[in-house]
């Protein structure tokens, strides 16, 4: 009865191994799945990457730090020439501030 009762606990070992070993292989699937199917809602809702946006973002404060850079070098032109700076018009205002 003991041998009969150790092949059966050995079995069903076997079986709760095996069943572990099925559920990480099915979660394995379904998180490739699910990833590879949010990766294509992305790129269909045509979403920029961080790296693309993190260049672009830079580029635009650049710009910016030039554009004031260029501001205060026509400002100072102005005042040495004594003309009256010319008035911003509404297009150059940002829209952030």
């Amino acid at each position: 009865m003991t041998q009969t009762s150790n092949r059966f606990f050995d079995e069903i070992g076997r079986l709760m191994n095996d069943a572990a070993g099925a559920a990480q292989g099915v979660k394995r699937e379904v998180d490739t799945v699910m990833r590879n199917q949010a990766e294509r809602i992305l790129r269909d809702l045509d979403v920029v990457k961080r790296e693309e946006f993190d260049v672009v973002k830079d580029m635009a404060r650049l710009a910016r730090e030039e554009n004031e850079a260029l501001k205060s070098r026509i400002a100072a032109l102005e005042a040495k020439l004594g003309i009256a700076p010319a008035a911003p018009d509404a297009g150059s205002m940002r829209a952030d501030g």
